[in-house]
């Protein structure tokens, strides 16, 4: 089994959502939150600040921990054939943005980056990643936890 430490950035600002539209090296295209693999020896708090800059042009400052989601994708659902399942352990965390300019990604995954009213949210093809973190936003749970969103239909992993 691989596992995959990553932090996710939850940027809520008058009822928009900041969402970045990652492109694999598949082709496939899914709206995700901001965020990513927490390098070695990183702390993931640093990690979704940097994510966030890397992804979307934009400076932001982490308010709090928002909760903790673990995932595991099977063998056969990964993007790349041949892997063993994947356990993903992703950190959420409310970040609030504070400067920059939103371009794509130099050389990177993320073709796009916008500001999406919430409502239309649900109409995208995304990744569970985003139903979860704004889960956690909407409703502050004390165990930071929420429980899994099923995959199918828009719902990718």
């Amino acid at each position: 089994m691989d596992l995959r430490l990553a932090a996710y950035a939850v940027c809520i600002e008058g009822g928009r959502v900041l969402l970045a539209h990652a492109v694999k090296p598949d082709g496939a295209q899914v709206w995700t939150l901001p965020g990513g693999r927490v390098e070695h020896a990183e702390d993931p708090f640093d990690a979704v600040v940097r994510e966030v800059a890397e992804e979307t042009g934009l400076e932001g400052v982490v308010e709090r921990l928002l909760g903790v989601d673990s995932r595991t994708v099977p063998a056969a659902e990964r993007r790349v054939p041949g892997r063993p399942e994947l356990q993903n352990v992703g950190i959420f965390y409310q970040v609030r943005i504070t400067g920059g300019r939103l371009r794509p990604e130099p050389n990177g995954d993320t073709a796009e980056s916008i500001w999406t009213p919430i409502g239309d949210v649900a109409s995208l093809g995304r990744s569970s990643l985003l139903d979860i973190g704004l889960a956690l936003a909407r409703t502050n749970p004390p165990t930071g936890h929420v429980d899994p969103v099923p995959i199918g239909g828009l719902i990718g992993h």
